[in-house]
């Protein structure tokens, strides 16, 4: 049975879809078989992928109303081991489209169910806010995994998002836990970056991840070819950062 890993933070510009992409990439890279499941409306996943979101029919939302099955909005990527249920702006209405339907909250978890078994990971880009969307996701997934950019309001999003975990714990789903907190964008140069790194784990010591995500023109530019960092550019600093977050990630368990 796969493990459903929610990637999520409610503040914007984390690296959060950054984080989704290479990451899947490169557990694909070890031999897992990967579904990344794009739930912002962005559609940046989709889009990093090398897909034009624009042009798609069958995607999270059609899923979301019912109007297709999951495996009919699975795709494989051009990337072995890795397929994509892709998003676009479509799915910025769907959560005014739920709204009358019973159970709206267990949507994409009960679609998710019929395909667990055929993967070894599933990856959740999540929006950056709390809403309906971000809620199926938190539903599905067992963890969260929760990038933080190494910057001055980083605890203020990781305090904002903590309750909002913990809620949906309480009412929606017990076995909700915090799989990680990964630092990204961190800049070796700043004392900044290390200030945040070393508060974080004063809070948070036992859910940090040891790998750090440096700040990387390559990963930077990977999304604008549609392609992972470990395509694009498989011997850059990023690239091999998030190897090393893969290996982690699967070490844990």
């Amino acid at each position: 049975m796969g493990r459903i890993i929610a990637i999520a933070n409610q503040k914007g510009g984390v690296g959060k879809t950054t984080t989704a992409i290479n990451l899947s990439a490169c557990l694909a890279e070890l031999g897992k078989k990967v579904l990344i499941i794009d739930m912002d409306p962005q559609g940046n996943a989709t889009s990093g992928l090398g897909y034009n979101k624009n042009e798609l029919e069958n995607t999270v939302y059609e899923l979301l109303l019912g109007q297709v099955s999951v495996k009919q909005c699975t795709m494989q990527t051009s990337i072995e081991n890795l397929y994509l249920i892709p998003s676009n702006v479509n799915l910025a209405g769907a959560e005014i489209e739920l709204l009358s339907i019973n159970g709206k909250e267990f949507i994409l978890k009960n679609e998710t169910d019929y395909v667990r078994d055929d993967f070894d990971y599933i990856l959740i880009d999540c929006p950056p806010s709390l809403n309906m969307l971000t809620i199926n996701a938190m539903t599905t997934a067992e963890t969260v995994l929760v990038p933080i950019q190494c910057e001055y309001y980083a605890l203020e999003g990781l305090n904002s998002l903590m309750p909002t975990i913990n809620l949906v714990q309480t009412r929606l789903n017990p076995k909700l836990d915090v799989e990680g907190i990964v630092f990204t964008m961190f800049d070796a140069r700043t004392n900044l970056s290390q200030d945040v790194v070393d508060s974080v784990k004063s809070n948070f010591d036992k859910n940090v991840f040891e790998t750090i995500i440096p700040r990387n023109i390559r990963l930077a530019e990977a999304p604008s070819h549609g392609q992972p960092i470990n395509t694009y550019d498989p011997r850059s600093a990023g690239a091999e950062s998030y190897r090393e977050l893969a290996k982690e990630l699967v070490k844990r368990g």
